[in-house]
């Protein structure tokens, strides 16, 4: 008759060591699953700073572009005004 407690027991023992055993597996596959997640996380914000690196540079050319054009802009319209100026000068001072 001691036999059966022992053997229930040994049976209760082992149910709880699957129990643990299984919420283990589950546990280290959440682990896997959260490390592979932050590994493409990591991907994406390498790849963001990229994409905004990039950005940063294309706008830096982009504006010094239009700051020249602007400067253009401003010399051929100086150049423009000083012409009518004189124009104007030297029609007042014939007339």
């Amino acid at each position: 008759m001691a036999a059966p407690p022992t053997n229930k027991r040994l049976q209760q023992t082992q149910a709880q060591v699957d129990e643990v055993v299984d919420i283990m597996r589950v546990n280290v596959d959440k682990v896997l699953e959260r490390d592979q997640k932050l590994s493409e996380l990591d991907d994406r914000a390498d790849a963001l700073q990229q994409g905004a690196s990039q950005f940063e540079t294309n706008a830096g050319k982009l504006k010094r572009k239009y700051w020249w054009k602007n400067c253009k802009m401003m010399i051929i319209l100086a150049i423009i005004i000083a012409i009518i100026l004189i124009i104007i000068i030297v029609w007042a001072t014939q007339g």
